[in-house]
């Protein structure tokens, strides 16, 4: 070969690698527009700057929840003003499975890919979401909730099967000390008074954790074939079985009311579940106004209004019903889940 056809392949060579240079910065720049930008048929999602802090400087409450909406920002922590929660909203670039705040501290529960196989982890969040702490998860996250002063951590995994529906499915909840950093790894060791009486079984599951405060909370025991509103204690480490028939219940804000997932004789078995707001003071049941099956822990917006999540287009939608029975249940927002309200 020629020096003269040398020297043209070698320009040729350089023209295209030129080319290929030029076409990848443009998709390198196409795909960071597009993280900006509306989704088509969704919410508008942005990157920016999300916080658990409460008192931002704003004067206004903030919905805190994992973005299910198509795109790169999908299963990122994502923020919008609670009084307009179908607004543009701010992503985070944290993603979580499941996930809650209060005061400051945030549980995210996430997915871990890996080689071999994927694998769970709850981080602990401080209110810029700032890694705590980590803990490995025994099975797949489904309920994560923080007492109001946002001291005490709560998780429930499952450890085997992956659905509340049925009975062939065990689960693990464990409670965690963020000042002291003490886990309590599993609500199967602690001592439980059935019916007035000690108990222990091996067929026990707790799940669905609420705080009262720092030491006294509500979940839900199964075993025998039954489910059960228990009070636990976390400093004496006991529980205590209050009712019958209660899944995953969550205490309103003012501590009076709890809401809860009950099964309904006729039901499918695949849907078997309606809310019910439980008065305790007087123990008395009320439906609400919400006529589908529910299998979410409920979370109160304020003290007379439920969030909840339900299938939805992306995954699952947020909807909203009165605490008290009355009015009908309505979408707040598409492609959403597990939300917190911050201040």
């Amino acid at each position: 070969m020629t020096t003269r056809n040398r020297l043209l392949v070698l320009l040729a060579a350089l023209a295209v690698l030129a080319t290929v240079a030029a076409a990848s910065v443009l998709h390198a720049a196409d795909r960071a527009a597009r993280k900006d930008q509306t989704q088509a048929g969704g919410p508008a999602v942005s990157t920016g700057s999300v916080s658990l802090a409460a008192g931002t400087g704003t004067g206004t409450r903030r919905m805190v929840f994992r973005n299910m909406a198509w795109g790169p920002h999908r299963d990122e922590l994502a923020t919008v003003p609670a009084d307009n929660p179908t607004g543009p909203r701010t992503a985070s670039g944290l993603r979580c499975l499941r996930f809650y705040a209060a005061a400051g501290t945030g549980i995210c529960l996430q997915s871990v890919s890996s080689a071999l196989q994927d694998h769970y982890r709850a981080v602990v969040l401080d209110s810029r979401l700032r890694e705590l702490h980590r803990y490995s998860l025994a099975g797949i996250p489904t309920r994560a909730r923080v007492s109001p002063s946002g001291r005490m951590v709560s998780w429930t995994v499952f450890v085997s099967g992956d659905s509340y529906a049925g009975t062939n499915f065990s689960t693990r909840t464990s409670v965690l000390d963020t000042r002291t950093w003490r886990l309590q790894s599993s609500l199967e060791s602690y001592r439980i008074t059935k019916d007035g009486h000690s108990y222990r079984a091996a067929d026990t599951n707790f799940w669905g954790v609420t705080f009262a405060d720092d030491t006294r909370f509500y979940a839900t025991l199964a075993t025998g074939g039954k489910t059960y509103l228990v009070r636990g204690d976390a400093a004496a480490q006991t529980v205590r079985t209050l009712r019958t028939n209660v899944e995953c219940p969550s205490l309103s804000p003012d501590g009076t009311r709890i809401v809860f997932k009950k099964r309904v004789k006729g039901l499918s078995p695949d849907a078997p579940w309606r809310l019910f707001a439980l008065d305790l003071r007087t123990m008395r049941e009320t439906p609400v106004a919400e006529h589908r099956s529910v299998d979410d822990q409920v979370v109160w917006a304020d003290n007379h209004t439920l969030v909840y999540a339900l299938a939805g287009d992306y995954g699952a939608d947020l909807w909203t019903v009165p605490a008290d029975g009355k009015g009908a249940a309505r979408r707040l927002m598409n492609a959403a889940l597990a939300p917190a309200y911050i201040g």
